[in-house]
């Protein structure tokens, strides 16, 4: 096997003072108590993931494994938002995007992939089998198929289908990041906004602890709606849609994927954590140093982060109210409404 590269990391931050919290889950915002092992994954669709995942935690297996086999099944489902029956690029093609990191710092990453089901298992064997972390398109296809991932059929599922004729109707090139549209109706570019006050998304992000107290992390998408082609944006990047250090903890990014590059923010959240802020203040300072740069268009965009510390705790934080995260422990299964910036 040849040996993994590793992605080195540094630290960027000044010290702060440490910000703790133990509380009990339940309400908007509230952090973990300690526990391990441990999973939390982003949006509603993250309670069926973590089901997958917990399979793995639960018989004392790694945090890698668990991470991998929870977001499999969002890339499985037949949907608008995640997987090849996603919601396509502007000239009607699915391309997906993924990265998956472990406690050790290997990582592995594919994006533009196109007919493959399972790019975060093909991002693992980027880890595993080769020199490099990320591989792109034909390229990444091309070492799927050696490693024997199947070439799927190019078949939008039925709401995809109807979203992207409803968007050909319009094509509009300037895609806003927030389209209010009633339910049926689907943004050009994710998570949007519904009139009620609902998101759609299409990514899912997933951190996990161990029972030996190992972290690891993975996240997948089917990228923004209608989106121009070649687009990629922040889920495959190691330090902007995930990153993993064992010392310090792990976090995962979904919501506008270009904001999330600017500020290469789930490094940024596990550099604070490292710092001593708790997981929901680490993302909160990120997220105030998004708004400080979008200005006004901070209104427009919705971006959240998830983190889980090295004790255990987990916590987010989003620009915009509607964000909720799936966790799983020994003691509780559940959905969590994260606090905002708005309100």
């Amino acid at each position: 096997m040849i040996n993994r590269r590793k992605f080195i990391h540094a630290s960027v931050f000044t010290s702060f003072a440490a910000l703790f919290s133990k509380k009990l889950i339940g309400r908007p915002g509230i952090e973990t108590i300690a526990a391990k092992p441990v999973v939390i994954s982003t949006w509603d669709a993250g309670i069926d993931a973590n089901k997958a995942a917990w399979e793995v935690l639960s018989k004392k297996g790694k945090a890698i494994d668990a991470v991998e086999k929870g977001v499999m099944v969002t890339e499985a489902s037949q949907n608008c938002c995640v997987g090849l029956r996603a919601n396509p690029d502007r000239d009607g093609f699915v391309t997906l995007d993924a990265c998956i990191m472990d406690d050790k710092f290997n990582c592995g990453s594919v994006a533009f992939l196109e007919r493959i089901k399972h790019p975060v298992s093909v991002a693992r064997r980027v880890m595993e089998k080769t020199p490099h972390v990320m591989l792109v398109g034909a390229g990444a296809q091309q070492f799927a198929v050696s490693e024997g991932f199947p070439l799927e059929e190019q078949k939008l599922s039925k709401d995809a289908q109807e979203a992207y004729d409803k968007w050909l109707k319009k094509s509009e090139y300037k895609p806003p990041a927030i389209n209010i549209e009633n339910k049926q109706g689907h943004g050009p570019f994710a998570p949007t906004k519904l009139e009620n006050g609902e998101w759609n998304h299409d990514t899912i992000g997933m951190v996990a602890m161990d029972s030996f107290g190992n972290l690891s992390g993975s996240c997948t998408t089917s990228g923004a709606g209608f989106k121009m082609r070649g687009r990629v944006g922040d889920s495959p990047i190691i330090g902007a849609g995930l990153f993993v250090d064992n010392e310090a903890g792990a976090c995962t990014a979904t919501g506008q994927g270009e904001d999330v590059i600017r500020v290469a923010g789930s490094h940024a959240v596990v550099e604070l954590m490292r710092q001593g802020f708790s997981p929901e203040a680490a993302c909160k300072k990120v997220i105030e140093r998004i708004v400080k740069i979008k200005k006004e268009k901070a209104k427009e965009i919705q971006v959240a982060f998830l983190a889980l510390n090295k004790k255990g705790h987990a916590g987010s934080f989003a620009i915009h109210p509607g964000f909720e995260y799936a966790i799983r422990t020994n003691e509780v299964e559940k959905l969590v409404k994260s606090k905002s910036w708005f309100t």
